[in-house]
């Protein structure tokens, strides 16, 4: 894109895009295209006759008059920009493991929280893992941007609930099943898709994120914005109830046995 547009930044952007589309739904519709354009004038405090030129060409290309966010992030934004607003929807998560995988990688010190140096750590390596190369300052200055736009507490530190923001973790698998199902053949029929679905090295016991994965979705039931404290705490009553032989594992059957089924052999 021209170079001259490119102090607009990934915040910035966002910041504009929100605007026109509350509801996070990834598009705008294009009879909204010159007020988006408004907005973005009056923040670069001057008109790129090259990037209305290509928005324009862009609105009357589009099959269903919707203007998707990576098609105009693509055109306004500088590439490292663009990515960093972007792989939240190229890359999303489906599985809370993973999420809890990364979260423990990062949360060096299990404060409970990522701290701007924890944070800054975790986009160095997303950048390196995407070929993409930026600059110390270039990097404090992501890291910043990334703090204000989803550090919903301002206090300089993500939660679970911020970092699930940022990954775009997918809604929570258990909300797919019927937690008072009836009969004992749908119950184990569910367990058996719920224990496949967080025993994702396949071993046939829960371990490390693999069980926090699972304590996270179960209690986000009853306790939507969980703390890490919370999950800590969660954790440890459940492999107390649990963990029979004491291996810091959950067997297959002995959650089946703490949720009340007995698994046939």
């Amino acid at each position: 894109m021209d170079s001259s547009c490119s102090h607009l930044d990934a915040a910035s952007f966002l910041h504009i895009w929100r605007l026109f589309d509350a509801c996070d739904r990834g598009y705008i519709e294009g009879k909204h295209l010159d007020d988006f354009l408004g907005h973005v004038k009056k923040k670069l405090g001057k008109t790129d006759k090259q990037m209305e030129e290509k928005l324009q060409r862009l609105k009357a290309a589009s099959t269903d008059g919707n203007l998707q966010i990576q098609e105009l992030a693509t055109i306004i934004l500088p590439e490292v920009e663009n990515f960093l607003l972007l792989f939240r929807r190229e890359t999303p998560l489906d599985n809370s493991v993973e999420f809890m995988r990364i979260w423990r990688h990062y949360d060096a010190d299990s404060s409970g929280f990522i701290s701007a140096v924890e944070l800054k750590s975790f986009l160095q390596d997303l950048f390196q893992l995407h070929n993409k190369h930026i600059t110390p300052d270039k990097l404090e200055q992501y890291t910043d941007t990334m703090m204000k736009m989803f550090g919903k507490n301002k206090d300089g530190r993500l939660d679970l609930n911020d970092l699930a923001r940022i990954l775009s973790l997918k809604e929570n698998f258990l909300l797919k099943f019927e937690m008072d199902a009836c009969s004992q053949k749908d119950r184990k029929r569910d367990f058996e898709k719920i224990f496949a679905h967080y025993d994702v090295s396949k071993t046939g016991a829960l371990e490390g994120p693999e069980v926090d994965g699972f304590v996270k979705d179960m209690m986000e039931l009853v306790k939507p914005n969980l703390s890490g404290a919370d999950l800590d705490k969660f954790k440890r009553a459940l492999l107390s109830h649990c963990d029979v032989n004491g291996d810091g594992k959950i067997q297959k059957n002995e959650l089946a046995l703490c949720l009340g089924l007995k698994l046939t052999p």
